[in-house]
């Protein structure tokens, strides 16, 4: 008997003690600013948290348009707006060298085969 199919199902619930407005700015040309304002959970602005702000574009790749999200530590709009490119380029940073050391990783690996598979004449 399998214990994972036995129960029922969680629920999918939103988290009211953590909602936030989410307002987009777009140059149209290079990305979005997201700023994420915290409410409670009667939609009023909460004081108690901080705002967030998450930098949007895409980067051109070989295997085309590569979507990224990334945050950018700021206090206000005009200050995200000036702090993007820097975030863009440290979170792309970051990714390449995670790629990287994934890739170190796999290419590391031995692979040794199973002797079931060799048959000698």
């Amino acid at each position: 008997m399998d214990v994972a199919t036995d129960q029922k199902p969680q629920k999918a619930r939103i988290n009211q003690n953590n909602l936030y407005r989410e307002e987009i700015f777009t140059d149209m040309t290079v990305g979005s600013l997201h700023q994420l304002t915290p409410v409670k959970a009667n939609g009023e602005p909460d004081k108690q948290r901080k705002i967030l702000f998450i930098g949007n574009t895409q980067l051109i790749t070989k295997q085309g348009p590569l979507p990224i999200r990334f945050p950018i530590d700021a206090k206000n709009l005009p200050q995200a707006a000036e702090r993007f490119p820097e975030a863009m380029e440290n979170f792309v940073a970051m990714m390449l060298a995670q790629a990287k050391e994934m890739q170190s990783r796999e290419e590391s690996r031995i692979i040794v085969p199973s002797s079931g598979n060799i048959k000698l004449a």
